[in-house]
């Protein structure tokens, strides 16, 4: 019996044929032979049906991967992101917002987010917002608690002040931390808080707690050397540095006739054990190792010769003196090695206890003590934060390795010290955790996958060894390129350098930093108290010597590391798209390759400075063809010109010449003559820099930028100019210039570095005799 499965036959052309109007049919539809006269209108734009079904699966397949993010807490990820977005945000103000401002809009967030519970998608967005808004209102409470009083003059004075830490340089000198006291001839009416003072000697046996006085000269904070560097005055604000300085006459110490307090009894106690601790391990190790050996110990990195931390620097190996993840973890690894190797020779002992549970509460300790010998700098307390969270979860049996344990430790930092967020050390240093947990997260998925469809290895002995030495040396060439990768961004934004040989480097030098360096350390703090730290000591300095060795070697071979400035626009999108690639586990990962494209794009378009100026009106640097910076004072600033040979890509300055000055004759190179420099763009623009206002007056109406010195003038061309004219007094209050000049269609643009209304940590700007127009105090 067959069956037709072909049905009837069927013509084609019928189906798109016109139907056949019934006689009961409306008489509103006409037929195909009636002429109808329609409106004359465009007609609609209809999507064609693939376009459509393409759309619903595309917003189906969002909707799934945003539901399995959600479910898999990316939710509970995005909460340090928005508390860090919202502290960028505050700093980012052009004044200071209104603590009754923020606390009221957080108010009303709240209880719109509480009426969108039920409604996902708006209660992610108005979650989001309060969220941002509460790290504005964290921010805002820190400086709130920060307060610092800053010197607003330069001044000479006789200080009193009790000794908070000392710290030996390379060069000699000794800088001293001082809560000032007293100030004498003259006494200050506001004076700062807390100084930071350099003494060519201090008085022997002198320690943390003493009181000592002497002739010092105070430094007002100062800005950045260039508009978007790095700010020292926001810093020591949130440091509690009120000014800098050093001392005139010497360091004498006086009878101290106050107790300390409570608080201030074991602060003194834990900074004298770290200078005995510092003077301990010079006695064994001497030399710039020994002062390597204290940094990674103590925290004292002030006796490191210049020479060793550039080399440091340009081999990629810097980040090892600064006590952070790395260190931590190594120090916490070699605890809970020691302790698990020891339970491992009682086999009935580690049978019948969590052997794992004690190392990990043992590591823990260690860490508080090591970070309490560190001095608890900054980077030390986050990454401690960061593995007590690690630690604290193999207590209680959870995943030690997680994005959910590094957001745990960011928020906490968030919240503590928010202003950590425009830092290069936390970007830096969460930018490497986070990659390196969704690296391993992936290896580990990887690797799962591989195990349950491969074929069982050779259990050969010299295969094994092979294996293992493969391993070793793959994993940390790939944590090299992942953490390499994730800080090149913030360390190109900060510091305009990257360090092209960091991968071999970081390859040959760690393994005698994890292996010998590190360990040694820790054991060289257990043997302490024994006084057999010596042995320990020397085996540390010969890891040392290797990992000096490999770093001059890789820096004499690194090219020209300064890249120059990174857009803001492209940092934003590399840092978008970081945090898509690490905070996801779907496919949405894959959308961090239009943003990283779009920061490409930025920094395809970026534009350098012509024109740079510093904040004293005094160095004024020109960039020319080739990138060449041609200055207008033979000694310039050591400090400004190495930040803008980085930022400007620059490796060749150009000192002036003497000669007359003519605007006719003036070249790329700067003339001086009677306290006037002229100079001539390669876009035919005349810069003038001159100490006082009288000499710039026959160059009003050519030159496109003047700069004068003195800050008692406020318009030294008065309304005869057609230039950018900028005074002492107007680089005072806002800070160093940047100009560019290259611009079509337009004349100079200047940016400063600060903007008016000062923020908290600029008022002191105020109270400058340059900022208010009076000339600098005569000398006696």
């Amino acid at each position: 019996m067959s069956i037709n499965l072909s049905g009837p036959a069927v013509d084609e052309r019928a189906q798109f044929a016109q139907a056949e109007l019934s006689e009961h049919a409306s008489v509103l539809v006409p037929r195909a032979s009636q002429g109808v006269d329609l409106p004359a209108t465009r007609p609609s734009v209809q999507l064609r049906p693939w376009a459509i079904e393409r759309a619903a699966r595309t917003h189906a397949w969002l909707k799934e991967q945003c539901a399995t993010e959600l479910a898999r807490g990316a939710g509970f990820l995005c909460l340090p992101v928005f508390l860090g977005a919202g502290a960028v945000l505050y700093y980012a103000l052009p004044e200071e917002p209104g603590a009754i401002a923020l606390v009221s809009t957080a108010a009303c967030l709240g209880i719109l987010v509480w009426l969108a519970r039920q409604r996902s998608l708006l209660f992610f967005v108005l979650a989001a917002l309060l969220t941002v808004v509460l790290g504005s209102t964290s921010a805002k409470m820190e400086v709130w608690r920060a307060s610092t009083p800053m010197l607003g003059s330069d001044i000479a004075t006789r200080i009193t002040g009790r000794v908070v830490r000392i710290e030996h340089q390379a060069t000699g000198r000794v800088r001293l931390t001082l809560d000032v006291m007293k100030t004498e001839r003259p006494t200050l009416r506001y004076a700062p808080e807390r100084v930071r003072i350099t003494a060519r000697k201090i008085p022997e046996n002198l320690r943390s707690g003493d009181v000592v006085e002497g002739f010092a000269r105070l430094l007002q904070p100062s800005g950045p050397v260039r508009p978007g560097g790095y700010d020292f005055a926001f810093g020591n604000y949130f440091s509690g540095l009120g000014a800098t300085g050093f001392f005139l006459t010497d360091v004498v110490p006086v009878a101290d006739d106050q107790p300390p307090t409570i608080l201030e009894r074991p602060m003194r106690t834990l900074e004298s054990i770290r200078e005995a601790l510092a003077d301990r391990i010079r006695q064994h190790v001497s030399g710039p190792e020994g002062e390597v050996a204290v940094a990674l110990i103590t925290g004292y990195r002030a006796g490191i010769p210049e020479e060793m931390n550039e080399a440091l620097r340009r081999s990629g190996l810097a980040h090892v003196l600064s006590i952070s993840g790395l260190h931590m973890a190594l120090v916490a690894g070699t605890v809970m090695l020691m302790i698990r190797f020891g339970c491992a020779l009682f086999p009935v002992f580690s049978s019948s206890f969590p052997v794992k549970k004690f190392a990990s509460l043992a590591a823990l300790l260690f860490c508080t003590l090591y970070l309490s010998l560190s001095g608890a700098d900054v980077a030390a307390q986050r990454s401690y934060f960061m593995l007590a969270v690690m630690l604290v979860a193999t207590l209680f049996d959870r995943a030690a390795i997680s994005m959910r344990n590094v957001a745990i430790a960011a928020t906490v930092i968030l919240i503590v010290a928010p202003h950590e967020v425009i830092g290069p050390s936390f970007q830096m240093s969460f930018a490497a955790t986070a990659a390196l947990v969704a690296g391993y997260a992936a290896w580990t998925e990887w690797r799962s996958s591989r195990l349950a469809n491969r074929t069982p290895p050779s259990s050969h002995v010299a295969a094994k060894l092979a294996r293992y030495m493969l391993a070793a040396v793959g994993g940390l060439a790939l944590t090299s390129i992942i953490a390499g990768t994730a800080t090149a961004i913030y360390g190109i934004w900060h510091f305009q350098r990257a360090t092209p040989l960091s991968l071999p480097s970081n390859l040959v030098a760690m393994p005698a930093i994890s292996a010998v360096v590190m360990p040694c350390a820790v054991l060289a703090i257990l043997a302490l108290p024994f006084g057999l730290e010596g042995f320990f000591l020397k085996t540390m300095q010969w890891g040392i010597s290797v990992m000096v060795d490999v770093a001059t070697w890789f820096s004499e071979r690194t090219p020209v590391d300064a890249v120059g400035l990174l857009p803001l626009g492209g940092m934003l999108w590399f840092t978008a798209a970081l945090l898509v690639l690490v905070g996801s586990t779907t496919r949405l990962r894959l959308l961090a390759l239009p943003l990283a494209a779009f920061g490409f794009a930025a920094v395809m378009e970026r534009s350098f400075p012509d024109v740079m100026i510093t904040e004293d009106a005094r160095l004024v640097a020109i960039r020319g063809e080739g990138g060449t910076l041609a200055v207008n004072r033979p000694r310039p600033s050591g400090i400004a010109i190495d930040d803008w040979k980085r930022a400007l890509a620059s490796e060749t300055v150009v000192t002036p010449q003497k000669g007359s000055v003519d605007a006719t004759t003036a070249s790329d190179r700067f003339i001086c003559e009677e306290g006037v420099c002229l100079a001539r763009h390669d876009t035919g623009a005349l810069i003038v820099q001159a100490q006082k206002a009288g000499s710039v007056t026959p160059y009003c109406t050519q030159a496109a930028i003047i700069v004068v010195e003195d800050a008692t003038v406020e318009h030294p061309c008065g309304d005869n100019q057609t230039a950018v004219v900028l005074t002492g007094r107007d680089l005072a209050r806002r800070g160093s210039a940047a100009i560019y000049l290259s611009e079509r269609g337009s004349g100079p643009r200047l940016v400063q570095a600060i903007d008016e209304p000062w923020r908290p940590w600029h008022e002191y700007r105020a109270f400058s005799r340059a900022s208010r127009g009076l000339p600098p105090p005569e000398k006696r």
